[in-house]
């Protein structure tokens, strides 16, 4: 029993090492950005739920990696550490969703109908949430935490009192509810794609990005939930800390990012439209410039395009 908690402990180490140097590195990957985009700026939605799911998100990495071997607590305050861990991974999802779903109300050009659609469905995934949580991870039956002793110290770690079933049953509605805003995003895109085809015109930067984003969020939360299932399964530690690994740090770097890269490809465009609702220029949210597809299909054509022009002003001309 020791040398298996010894190995525990040295996996349990290694791991909050490797996830307190993967998320420093993102924060101060992006510092500089989040100083140009949200601080020297004015604030908006977004800017706000930027820094929800920032420090938020920088919140929960720390205390995850923290807790267990490398700094030792109390199994009593390691019990409601995480227990709110847990809920605040819930209430980080849900300001993710936020944000996917704000993003999709653009790209749909601002379709009320969507955006009730979407909220809607989402409103009864929040529900399923809070319900999961008060069943999974807030009762000592199901969910707890034990102390194990070692020759050298102690470290505590958790206990899971069930099958995985429950976790399997609570996951397949959030799983659903990703899949429906990935093929929406997707239908989006290939109808995007077409109009700009139709009319010869690339396609929009921001809208290839969001939609390769929700794709990237809708692989992440998949895994993500199927992590989640197996620790209820009661896996090797390896395997276990691995997957902790996982969801301590992957949920975390996503959010944010895919509005930094937005606002980092707006500022290198060198728009001057502004939305202040979305934070974005609104050249990608509204419907192309006439006069701007007529020049770019002079440009890209200037014999046809530009000859038949001439043909007409020479006809009109008494």
């Amino acid at each position: 029993m020791s040398e298996e908690a010894a190995a525990g402990l040295r996996w349990n180490n290694n791991v909050s090492v490797a996830a307190i140097a993967l998320i420093s590195y993102e924060y101060l990957l992006l510092l500089d950005k989040e100083v140009e985009y949200v601080w020297k700026r004015p604030w908006s939605l977004m800017s706000c739920l930027y820094l929800v799911v920032r420090y938020l998100g920088l919140f929960l990495a720390m205390v995850c990696a923290c807790w267990g071997g490398l700094l030792y607590m109390p199994e009593s305050v390691s019990y409601d550490l995480i227990v709110l861990i847990e809920w605040g991974f819930s209430v980080y999802f849900c300001f993710a969703e936020i944000i996917l779903i704000w993003r999709l109300y653009a790209l749909c050009n601002q379709s009320k109908l969507v955006l009730h659609v979407l909220v809607g469905l989402f409103v009864p995934i929040v529900a399923l949430s809070i319900g999961t949580d008060i069943y999974l991870y807030s009762r000592r039956n199901v969910f707890s935490v034990k102390e194990v002793m070692t020759p050298n110290t102690k470290y505590c770690t958790l206990s899971f009192n069930i099958g995985p079933m429950v976790a399997v049953y609570t996951s397949i509605p959030i799983m659903c509810y990703d899949i429906f805003l990935v093929i929406l995003a997707a239908a989006t895109l290939v109808r995007h794609l077409r109009e700009q085809k139709r009319i010869k015109m690339r396609p929009n930067t921001y809208v290839v990005m969001i939609v390769r984003y929700h794709i990237m969020y809708f692989a992440l939360n998949l895994t993500n939930q199927i992590l989640l299932v197996v620790l209820w399964a009661g896996i090797p530690t390896p395997a276990m800390s691995l997957s902790e690994l996982f969801n301590g740090t992957a949920p975390f770097i996503l959010a944010p990012r895919l509005i930094i890269s937005i606002w980092d490809t707006h500022a290198n465009d060198g728009c001057v439209h502004v939305s202040t609702t979305f934070a974005d220029c609104v050249c990608w949210t509204s419907p192309p410039n006439f006069e701007q597809h007529e020049m770019d299909l002079c440009v890209e054509n200037p014999e046809s395009t530009c000859s038949i022009e001439k043909e007409a002003v020479e006809a009109g001309t008494p």
